[in-house]
């Protein structure tokens, strides 16, 4: 992520960091500038600043930045433009859930990247195998397998991530606030306590640590998985796939809480014993959007979220029965 750094340093961490500590310099006769101390160069138009103290004051894990940005845009476009929105008359649809999905995010994801900082420290002082250029792979076609192995890798932990999170003794501290959100909307996508939330993001850091991987090709991949966490909780089910862990096999884990653990396969799902098959009905709009088909759904969630976690707490109010009313 030290590529992320240096943008952010170039584009604003530098210029702020000058701004708020300037540099401390005399002129002599000849009108030089002499720096006393300097950590920074901000550009070539802007003079050294001295040393106040340490520039990790600005650089605690940009990523903590980046994600929020990545999330907020791909969150809000796909809310916008792909999520359905007839979602919001569903019987399980809770009052003002998305300002609590956004609410619970903002709140994770800052902590989130103070937890992942070793990790951050690490790469830029190069413990990491991050290497910059193409040439520097291992061999060349490495350039290519290093996408694929990322998946395989970071699929197979994460599924038994998710799945130790649903063991009784951690799921209602650290799992339910994301399964609070039994029809999530995109934003419910990083909505997540956040000590779930480092948990599951653990394999991604330390991938770079266990295998070679381009700098640049991280930083695609960090995008990459922030929007397909997006994608798969947008309800819009395109992937009727017996092998991707698409939105239809995630909204199958929210209604189930049991099943469908894996973040891109459903491979380990079916090591597992764990997978299951989305219901057919999720993939026509007139099925999946039905009266009977909410009540069927309904029916079996509560029987399996009474069994998981009691007494149901969450609070779906009047507005899905009153927009449900008017629409159906």
């Amino acid at each position: 992520m030290d590529i992320v750094l240096d943008v952010f340093d170039t584009f604003l961490f530098d210029r702020l960091y000058a701004s708020a500590f300037p540099a401390l310099y005399v002129a002599n006769g000849k009108d030089e500038v002499q720096v006393a101390a300097t950590s920074t160069f901000s550009s070539m138009r802007e003079l050294p600043t001295t040393y106040h103290s340490p520039t990790q004051f600005w650089t605690l894990e940009p990523t903590k930045l980046f994600g929020l940005v990545v999330y907020f845009i791909f969150a809000s476009l796909s809310y916008l433009f792909i999520f359905d929105h007839a979602t919001f008359t569903h019987p399980k649809y809770l009052k003002n859930q998305v300002r609590l999905e956004i609410k619970q995010a903002s709140i994770a994801l800052p902590i989130m990247a103070i937890f992942t900082v070793p990790f951050f420290v690490g790469e830029v002082r190069g413990y990491a195998k991050l290497y910059d250029a193409p040439a520097d792979a291992p061999f060349w076609p490495y350039n290519l397998v290093q996408f694929p192995l990322f998946i395989t890798f970071t699929d197979f932990f994460i599924y038994w991530i998710h799945r130790g999170l649903h063991h009784p003794r951690v799921y209602k501290t650290l799992h339910k606030p994301h399964h609070k959100w039994i029809m999530p909307t995109p934003y419910a996508s990083h909505a997540f306590h956040p000590l779930d939330g480092f948990a599951q993001s653990v394999p991604y850091h330390v991938f770079p640590f266990v295998f070679p991987l381009n700098k640049i090709a991280y930083v695609f991949l960090f995008a990459f998985i922030n929007i397909w966490t997006v994608f798969i909780h947008d309800g819009e089910y395109v992937a009727n796939s017996s092998l991707i862990n698409g939105a239809a096999c995630h909204t199958m884990h929210h209604l189930y809480f049991n099943y469908n653990y894996g973040q891109f396969t459903t491979l380990w799902d079916r090591f597992g014993g764990s997978y299951r098959k989305p219901n057919d009905e999720l993939f026509k709009r007139e099925s999946k959007m039905s009266k009977q088909e909410w009540e069927k759904q309904c029916k079996e969630m509560e029987t399996v979220q009474r069994e998981v976690e009691g007494d149901d707490d969450r609070n779906y109010g009047d507005e899905a029965k009153r927009l449900q009313k008017k629409m159906l």
